[in-house]
């Protein structure tokens, strides 16, 4: 992707993305993740009315008038999406793949936090780390991270999502809100995610294709895997492949439900083809 062409996709994502987080979710979204809790601002002069646990003891001796401790919500937040650009993400049965709605999804997330002032940082993972952008404030970091999501080519083709849990808690000290946005077509990441849940709030969007449901009868078909390279021929008028097929893709989503749920961690699922605002904004409201 030319540089020419790279900027008009990341306009184009600006456009749609900062039009959503601006109408629909910046307000959802501060209602739905709180600050850190309350901070000391300033000591004034008691007011009738004032709570007398607020007394500060120490300057009222001083001055031998009573003054209060006033607090504000400490409201900064640090927000993490964790996004999976292995091999798979790059499987669309219709008019975008995955990666592209992942992207967007991303981008909605960004600027709705950029709306409160609070800071993003971006992973990419694959079953390597790929890259670590950390936390900052502001619109050009935000392009930043989009532009990274249009154009990376990752080293790895298959997806280790513990391993990328792992990391971000190491890197990440302080309480974050982290979105892992993947198709989650991987398994023995439940245990991480319980023990990353219990330090962060944590947010699982999956994204997938409904040719990943189930297949059709089409005979005998050449397929790619996406995280191999291999090029297998399939039988799909066989009923047990076509079975089977399925039965792989609904053990995913169990174990995906399964882990997020018995984690304590929010989750949303959402077709390629269905549309996410929707599934965002109600997953914000049911939170708030």
């Amino acid at each position: 992707m030319d540089t020419k062409e790279l900027l008009k996709k990341v306009r184009k994502i600006e456009i749609k993305t900062r039009r959503l987080s601006n109408n629909v979710f910046g307000g959802e979204y501060h209602s739905t993740f709180k600050g850190r809790g309350m901070t000391f601002s300033e000591v004034r002069e008691y007011q009738f009315g004032d709570d007398v646990r607020s007394i500060d003891w120490n300057v009222t001796a001083r001055y031998n008038e009573p003054f209060v401790k006033v607090f504000e919500e400490e409201r900064e937040l640090t927000m993490m999406l964790v996004v999976d650009v292995s091999g798979s993400e790059l499987f669309g049965s219709k008019l975008q793949f995955k990666k592209e709605i992942i992207t967007e999804i991303a981008a909605t997330l960004a600027f709705s936090a950029t709306q409160n002032n609070d800071k993003i940082g971006l992973l990419l993972f694959s079953d390597q780390m790929e890259l670590f952008i950390p936390p900052k404030k502001g619109r050009s970091h935000v392009l930043r991270i989009i532009r990274e999501l249009l154009e990376f080519d990752p080293k790895g083709k298959n997806t280790d999502l513990a391993e990328a849990l792992k990391y971000v808690t190491s890197v990440i000290k302080k309480k974050a809100i982290i979105f892992v946005l993947s198709d989650f077509m991987a398994d023995d990441y439940q245990r991480t995610l319980k023990i990353v849940s219990g330090k962060h709030d944590v947010t699982g969007i999956r994204i997938y294709d409904e040719r990943e449901e189930s297949i059709p009868n089409l005979g005998l078909i050449q397929m790619l895997d996406r995280e191999t390279g291999e090029l297998i021929m399939v039988n799909t008028g066989s009923k047990s492949v076509r079975q089977a097929y399925t039965s792989y893709f609904k053990d995913r989503e169990n174990y995906f439900k399964d882990s997020f749920s018995k984690s304590g961690a929010g989750m949303i699922s959402t077709r390629v083809d269905e549309g996410y605002v929707k599934k965002l904004l109600g997953y914000f409201k049911t939170r708030g």
